[in-house]
């Protein structure tokens, strides 16, 4: 067994796949560097991220796939799952070994784990684009922390940006410790050493003085709109699992 180990990102597996075809090893199990554990009767092969190679594959992908499951593909890979890689990579042999449509075969394993995978971080997608609740600091910026299940954040940079293009904002993902700073111009990564517990922050001065009257009146009015007798905490479990709450203005 020969194990490709790369460096996570996505320019790394795509590279993984033009090494394969290069050597064409028998078996191939491929890795990140960040989940790797040694094997003994394994063969390590370190993959270089190559932007070249990977823009190949990319491309070839192209040809031989629609554009949105070129997306279901790219979506797959925010999942950031190990066991995805894996199909990641046996998809792209199914489709450069197959001719044109391979993908519609759901009975391939890597296709229909492919299609799940694209499913669920479609919801985590949605999710954020509803829970996301901002506040505004003393400096003018709108901020918004989060913690998503999945690496959505390239997903929704574009939905936040239009919604909310006359405002600067920020959404930092304190999972993966970094996030998106729209500066009312555009959208880029940030990286931040000190992320403040903004919920916290009122009694240190980071929020601005109406932040507090904001929350009151968005929780007024959350309560106004509620039905006691129809109430179905089951249901709303489902909906708007307990994992968010603590970002909810609304459930403070």
């Amino acid at each position: 067994m020969t194990v490709f180990v790369f460096d996570g990102s996505l320019e790394g597996l795509l590279t993984g796949v033009f090494e394969f075809y290069e050597t064409r090893p028998v078996a191939v199990r491929v890795v990140s560097e960040s989940h790797y554990q040694p094997g003994l009767l394994e063969e390590y092969v370190e993959i270089i991220s190559n932007e070249e190679k990977a823009n190949r594959v990319w491309n070839g992908l192209k040809k031989k796939i629609s554009p949105d499951w070129q997306l279901r593909f790219y979506k797959s890979y925010l999942s950031e799952s190990p066991e995805m890689v894996q199909h990641l990579f046996d998809f792209c042999r199914y489709i450069f070994d197959n001719p044109k449509g391979a993908e519609q075969n759901y009975g391939h394993p890597s296709v229909m784990a492919i299609s799940k995978m694209d499913r669920s971080v479609n919801r985590e997608k949605h999710r954020m684009k509803a829970f996301i609740r901002f506040q505004e600091t003393t400096d003018g910026i709108f901020y918004a922390p989060v913690e998503p299940d999945f690496n959505v954040l390239p997903l929704i940079s574009n939905f936040f940006k239009n919604r909310y293009a006359d405002q600067p904002w920020i959404i930092y993902d304190l999972r993966r410790h970094y996030g998106l700073y729209y500066d009312l111009n555009s959208v880029s990564e940030i990286r931040m050493e000190y992320v403040p517990e903004i919920r916290k922050a009122s009694e240190n001065g980071l929020l601005h003085d109406k932040e507090n009257l904001y929350s009151v009146l968005w929780q007024d009015y959350f309560k106004s709109t509620n039905i006691p007798a129809r109430k179905n905490m089951k249901l709303h479990l489902q909906h708007v699992p307990k994992r968010y709450w603590k970002y909810l203005t609304e459930k403070q």
